[in-house]
């Protein structure tokens, strides 16, 4: 019996040991459970009804119509970028069934689907996924009526350039994120892009916006607008045509051909070859396709830089046309010999610089340095520190001009710093030595030939309102500035009308019309030094067209290139011959008297 007793009292006292354990451990985790409903209801409060809200609250963007462009034909506009209509497929990887989204993408959109679906339902915490884009109307229409749940429809634009490849380096595209890249689309992609905007609103478990509420929020979009370039559309169709005729004819295998009219700095043809497709970018193997090489890309124009040279010393009242010096073929700088190209008995001894300019005498352009001077016989600094005046202040070679589209800088050697100044000058009085664009090239003669303005270029007519083209106000950054005298102008525009002499061909010698103008055939720097093996050369034009006695109506610049390929000015100057007699008439310019 005693032992059963003590057997008893230890397994009562056992059994009341793990009571109280047990009870222990209930208030414990009541404890636990009190304090963190306590920390939920009073401390995260806010937090977890932000997380309720997120689960009933419908955000979404609101796509801004991106703005389509435009270019002239004979003064109207005419679409050459446009948007289409297609849709997105966005799913919530939450609340939108693996099966249901992956049906809808095989039976209907597998040509358009851009996700791996795996890695979209793999993704911690993703809650808005695109996994369809481009998709069209009657496509959407058909996952519309299969009525899957859980899967949002939403619209967009995609760009559509019905011209194809016309004027490709200009317009540029834009990519599956929706930005503009290159040429207009990108130097103008927050104009043409607008802004989007946004619905916020109380939301079912499918994402449907239930009834209207104090916490709603709606901005609409602001639709991107409608530019209207001044490029004359068919003009610019007929410039290619003739561009692409001239590589299929010689060694050339890239073109550039800017058309300005120089009196005003509107652009009407900037053409780029070869071109390529917008719509099919992605196709493009080599990338120098996407690049505009009249603004981007700074090069040595050779010769047509004798025209800048001759027009400031005529503005410094150091020579004109009429004044001489004596041409051996050479001339020593910096103890270097620079020849001429031409070195034709008839030119040796006193001669003109009028005929040093006709002949493109690189002694002639370097006497023009010499003369700013103050020194027929030798460069000196003030010499060189004029012609930096007129090249970098006053023509405004080596900076960007200011045209709405992506430039480059380019550069002007200083005048005093630096080893070999005299011989550096020399050379850039005949285009080497430096690096300008064919837009600071163009706008620079422009400002020779048209009376002495430099004017600020321009590609855009305006935007395009209610079937109107809008100018858009003239902007504080454009610049007017009267840099040479009308006696200068005129004396150059009489001195390049004269180049043309012997080098008339494809009949641009017409009654009633001044053409004048001035080549350059540049040497191509190979590990870091000239090829004077002339193997490989950039061929250029430039010059004007206008009615006998009045200011040019237009500038044209030419330039012409390929890779190892000997591209001289002639083959430019051919191309420049056959534009200015398509604009002639194509623009149904009247002769002069």
């Amino acid at each position: 019996m005693p032992r059963n007793n003590y057997q008893t009292t230890f397994t009562s006292d056992s059994a009341s040991r793990r009571i109280k354990v047990l009870k222990i451990v209930i208030l414990v985790a009541l404890g636990i459970i009190l304090l963190r409903l306590f920390c939920i209801q009073i401390i995260e409060h806010g937090a977890w009804v932000a997380k309720a809200d997120e689960q009933h609250t419908l955000l979404e963007t609101i796509t801004a119509k991106r703005g389509e462009i435009y270019m002239l034909d004979h003064g109207e506009p005419v679409a050459v970028v446009l948007n289409q209509t297609t849709y997105q497929i966005v799913i919530d990887p939450t609340v939108t069934e693996k099966e249901d989204i992956e049906y809808v993408i095989n039976t209907f959109a597998k040509d358009y689907a851009v996700a791996d679906l795996d890695e979209v339902y793999n993704t911690e915490g993703l809650r808005y996924s695109i996994v369809a884009k481009n998709i069209p109307r009657a496509t959407a229409e058909k996952i519309a009526e299969a009525g899957v749940p859980a899967i949002w429809l939403k619209k967009t634009n995609q760009r559509v350039y019905p011209e194809g490849q016309l004027a490709s380096g200009l317009l540029g595209f834009v990519n599956d994120e929706g930005e503009g890249q290159y040429g207009t689309e990108g130097s103008l992609n927050k104009e043409l892009a607008g802004e989007d905007g946004l619905i916020k609103a109380t939301a079912d478990v499918n994402k449907v916006a239930l009834s209207i509420g104090n916490d709603n929020v709606k901005i609409p979009a602001m639709d991107g607008e409608n530019i209207v370039l001044s490029v004359d559309r068919s003009l610019e169709q007929g410039v290619e045509e003739l561009a692409q005729s001239a590589i299929d004819s010689t060694a050339a295998t890239n073109a550039s051909v800017l058309i300005m009219d120089p009196n005003t700095g509107k652009v009407i043809t900037m053409a780029n070859l070869p071109n390529y497709d917008p719509a099919n970018y992605i196709e493009v193997t080599d990338a120098s396709a996407f690049v505009n090489y009249t603004t981007e890309v700074p090069y040595e124009p050779a010769s047509i830089c004798k025209s800048f040279a001759f027009s400031a010393a005529i503005n410094e009242g150091k020579m004109t046309a009429d004044t001489t010096y004596f041409n051996q073929h050479y001339t020593i700088v910096d103890d270097w010999k620079i020849e001429n190209a031409e070195q034709r008995d008839m030119l040796y001894g006193t001669i003109s610089m009028k005929t040093a300019l006709y002949w493109s005498l690189n002694t002639g352009s370097i006497q023009a340095l010499r003369l700013l001077g103050g020194d027929p016989n030798q460069i000196t600094q003030q010499g060189r520190e004029k012609l930096y005046d007129y090249y970098y202040n006053k023509f405004r070679l080596g900076q960007i001009t200011g045209i709405e589209l992506v430039e480059a800088e380019g550069y002007i050697e200083d005048p005093n710093e630096g080893w070999g100044r005299d011989s550096t000058y020399a050379n850039m009085t005949f285009g080497q030595n430096l690096g300008i664009t064919m837009i600071q090239t163009a706008t620079a003669f422009s400002a020779v030939v048209n009376g002495g303005y430099w004017r600020t270029p321009s590609i855009v007519a305006g935007t395009l309102q209610d079937g109107q083209v809008v100018p858009i106000e003239s902007s504080e950054n454009k610049i007017e500035d009267k840099i040479l005298s009308d006696e200068t102008s005129a004396m150059m525009r009489d001195m390049l009308i004269y180049n043309r002499g012997y080098r008339v061909t494809a009949g641009i010698d017409r009654p009633g019309y001044d053409v004048g103008g001035k080549s350059g055939t540049a040497q191509v720097i190979v590990n870091g030094a000239y090829d004077n093996s002339f193997s490989q050369l950039v061929g250029s034009y430039i010059g004007f067209v206008a009615p006998s006695g009045e200011l040019p109506k237009y500038v044209i610049m030419v330039k012409m290139w390929g890779e190892g390929q000997g591209i001289g000015s002639g083959d430019a100057m051919d191309l420049f011959d056959k534009l200015s007699n398509y604009i002639i008439d194509y623009q149904k310019i009247k002769p002069g008297v």
